[in-house]
């Protein structure tokens, strides 16, 4: 039967011989499927669910909030959850961040960022200040904006000739750097590239925006915090917003509360989402300084306000379930508890995967690990991607219960963090055989 449903992210063609897999219901790190087949979500569901499927305490957080409030228009009105949450989030972010505007979707926050900028340059006068700089292979989300900054072929080039102009710098390629560095001797001369371009282009570069320490969509690219920090530096220097996009990287997943921890850096906007309500409800944030918000307030016939909005900003089922996630956070110890787990997922990753011919590198930072397929590991030549090598071990994982998805021929484990041990050691394992098997198969 053909699909009434344009899924995400997909060709289409392709379930005619692998079909869509039909989740009946989800518990803990399980899915389980319409012929009681379950599977471990090592991806946490793309990368949104903390504290596992049908978690019992944002339950009934979602249910309690149903019988008092669901939906209000955000625009004139507030509501107990949305300033609750502003003042948890307030407590955890860096001392800079005074001000959060609300939205759905992670994109949703870019745009919102990339527009408070661009429009506090204008406000205060600098309108020749319309430009943003972005690395090669970020991903910040497929909304026209949003992709204006994406450095990812992939997702940007069927619409390149209908986004707006910005700059894109060469990123931080530690597997395949340009100096002939590795990890262990980096002195981070690839932010030259970054140097040169902003000092450039200072006058017109409104500003910056990068995922720290791990681009995610782009092939889970892992760079130092040194890059963080120098780049922090020198957009202060030359009058450039920074914007870190924590969608992803955000909520505990590289180890931190928050990636830019590492660093030891204040941004000038951070959008979040994805984690924020442990993959329950759509709910994105924007945070900026004071500096930022008072560039717009003034008398109304001014003309400097920010008119940007959404139907649903400050879904009051939506901050429920962010309030609770971050209860669970202050209860529960998460970000020390996690050490643990994901130690012993990293150990069992190399353990397994080391040794593999095909293996390329093995790549780890906090609860996210990723392993990288090469044609020849030497000369880190890839594979052909008529092969779809990393789509193959994808579908035999599914076969042995596992849920991964591959990025061309990567792999990534992202568990929600409730996983125990012996999940751990499933979802790794099964992962190699799989691995094995797409190897046997003498594709290559």
């Amino acid at each position: 039967m053909e699909s009434i449903i344009w899924h995400p992210c997909s060709q289409m063609k392709d379930y005619e011989k692998n079909p869509i897999i039909h989740v009946k219901k989800a518990k803990g790190v399980y899915l389980f499927d319409e012929f009681g087949n379950s599977y471990i979500d090592g991806i946490s569901s793309w990368w949104v669910n903390l504290f596992g499927h049908s978690n019992e305490r944002i339950n009934n957080a979602i249910k309690n909030q149903l019988e008092v409030l669901e939906q209000v228009i955000f625009a004139g009105f507030t509501h107990d959850k949305a300033l609750e949450l502003s003042d948890k989030l307030i407590k955890i972010v860096p001392q800079n961040l005074k001000k959060i505007f609300f939205a759905e979707i992670g994109s949703s926050a870019v745009e919102i960022a990339l527009k408070m900028s661009y429009h506090y340059f204008k406000n205060i006068g600098l309108k020749s200040k319309n430009k943003f700089v972005y690395l090669e292979n970020g991903y910040h989300g497929e909304t026209l904006g949003a992709l204006s900054v994406m450095g990812e072929p992939l997702y940007r080039k069927a619409y390149e000739d209908i986004l707006i102009k910005n700059i894109m710098v060469e990123f931080p390629n530690c597997y395949r750097c340009p100096f002939g560095k590795t990890r262990e001797n980096c002195n981070i001369e690839c932010f030259e590239f970054m140097k040169k371009t902003l000092e450039n282009h200072a006058e017109e570069v409104a500003a910056v925006i990068v995922e720290p320490l791990v681009q995610f969509a782009g092939g889970f690219k892992m760079y130092p915090a040194k890059y963080l920090s120098k780049l922090r530096e020198l957009t202060k220097k030359l009058n450039i917003h920074l914007i870190l996009d924590e969608i992803a990287t955000g909520f505990g997943r590289t180890g931190t509360m928050f990636a830019l921890e590492q660093a030891g850096i204040e941004p000038d906007f951070l959008c979040l989402s994805k984690g924020l309500t442990s993959g329950y409800l759509p709910l994105s944030l924007t945070l900026t300084t004071d500096e930022v918000y008072y560039a717009f307030y003034d008398d109304y016939e001014k003309n400097k306000s920010f008119l940007h909005s959404h139907s649903y900003d400050g879904n009051a089922l939506a901050c429920a379930a962010a309030c609770e996630t971050l209860n669970i956070f202050s209860d529960e110890n998460v970000l020390e508890n996690n050490k643990k787990k994901y130690t012993l997922m990293r150990q069992l990753i190399e353990n397994y995967f080391k040794d593999l011919d095909c293996t390329g590198e093995i790549r780890s930072v906090g609860f996210i690990s990723a392993v990288e397929f090469v044609r020849d590991r030497y000369s880190k030549k890839p594979f052909d991607p008529s092969l779809r090598f990393g789509f193959k071990i994808y579908r035999k994982a599914l076969e042995k219960g596992v849920l991964l998805r591959n990025l061309g021929d990567l792999i990534y484990f992202l568990p929600p963090y409730v996983i125990n041990e012996s999940e751990i050691e499933k979802l790794v394992e099964s992962s190699y055989f799989a691995t094995k098997e797409v190897m046997d198969e003498n594709i290559y």
